[in-house]
């Protein structure tokens, strides 16, 4: 049975849920790549994949393309008439056993090209929004408070609203097999968060994730090893990260409520002739200081993060990239010696300048 259905009323949405009306406003979107793999499976199973989606007021040629930008919501409506007609509550799993990473697009080659799980784990944070604006991914403490895990959080819908099962079960077996090809196979899964009750039988979600699950959660969630963020990923090519984190920056404009993007920018162009400050950055963005630093911190990070994590992927590309005099990149990284660079080359990486480059390009 459909746990919710939608009305329209000109430009705004009202979506009743359980009996509850939820009024949503300013469409949200997702890309049509969310939904890779759904074609094939209706197929397979016997259903009219064209029918489903006008059923759910979506164009039809979405389901071929991945680059339609669709109505979450009709996304998820689509899952769920589907999983009802073909009578397979575990259709979200089937669908995003046809996932990779691949569905994130351009997110998918800076994702990749990272040089550690934590950074590819950063990355798809910052820029997820081109993907799906209204998903967001983050890394909290572990809910059940055991040292050395963490909680990779998957809010999946807007705030007040209650994901539909099919639709995140989908995605968090998508982001469980982003993972898995990162880490290369099994990464030391705890168990996995479901924000909905189970619809199908608790094994079959047991058997795809490998790991225990719970349903009614809060929140979506994987738990998974804090060790697992060091893991150095073996496809790093910082040449396609820049070149698609280029690109991702230019795509901000679209979504002008996030500032952590256009901080980085502005750092990034202040680095190599002075000390950024965020007096000097807020008045680059046109922004009042203390205002910067809330919206910030409602995005969870910091103006002292930022400038950090800009300064260790600068060093870092200058380290790998060239054979600049370690003094000469502790000014373009702005610090004000090569000692100090040494140190944060310590904290940042266990290592030193020299031992790194080193490394990069071994002899």
């Amino acid at each position: 049975m459909m746990q919710g259905f939608l009305i329209r009323l000109r430009r705004t949405r009202f979506l009743i849920q359980d009996d509850t009306w939820l009024i949503l406003c300013d469409v949200p979107v997702i890309r049509s790549a969310g939904l890779r793999g759904f074609r094939e499976v209706v197929g397979e199973l016997g259903g009219d994949a064209d029918d489903l989606a006008r059923r759910a007021r979506l164009d039809p040629a979405a389901l071929d393309t991945d680059e339609d930008l669709v109505d979450d919501v009709a996304v998820a409506t689509v899952l769920e008439l589907a999983a009802a007609d073909l009578a397979r509550p575990d259709l979200g799993l089937m669908v995003a056993e046809r996932q990779d990473l691949s569905v994130l697009g351009a997110l998918a080659l800076a994702v990749e090209s990272s040089e550690t799980v934590a950074d590819a784990v950063a990355c798809t944070s910052r820029y997820l929004f081109v993907h799906a604006p209204a998903m967001r991914i983050s890394v909290v403490p572990d809910p059940e408070g055991v040292a050395g895990v963490d909680g990779l959080r998957y809010d999946l819908t807007e705030p007040g609203i209650v994901p539909l099962p099919q639709g995140a079960t989908l995605s968090l077996g998508t982001l469980h097999r982003i993972i898995r090809s990162l880490a290369g196979g099994s990464y030391g899964l705890r168990s996995v968060d479901l924000p909905h009750p189970p619809v199908a039988p608790r094994s079959t979600y047991e058997d795809f994730f490998g790991a225990r699950v719970r349903f009614d959660r809060p929140v979506g969630l994987l738990r998974l090893p804090s060790s697992l963020g060091s893991l150095r990923l073996a496809g790093r090519d910082e040449t396609v990260r820049r070149v698609a984190l280029d690109y991702l920056a230019r795509q901000v404009p679209a979504r002008s409520d996030l500032v952590t993007p256009r901080v980085r920018g502005a750092v990034q162009q202040l680095l190599a002739t002075t000390v950024p400050e965020v007096g000097t950055v807020a008045r680059l963005l046109d922004v009042h200081p203390r205002t910067l630093q809330r919206r910030l911190a409602d995005e969870d990070t910091s103006f002292t993060a930022v400038l950090d994590d800009v300064r260790r992927h600068e060093a870092h590309r200058y380290l790998t990239t060239t054979d600049l005099p370690l003094a000469q990149v502790a000014r373009l990284v702005g610090v004000a010696e090569q000692a100090v660079l040494t140190r944060l080359a310590r904290r940042w990486w266990g290592s030193t300048p020299g031992a790194l480059r080193r490394e990069a390009h071994p002899r």
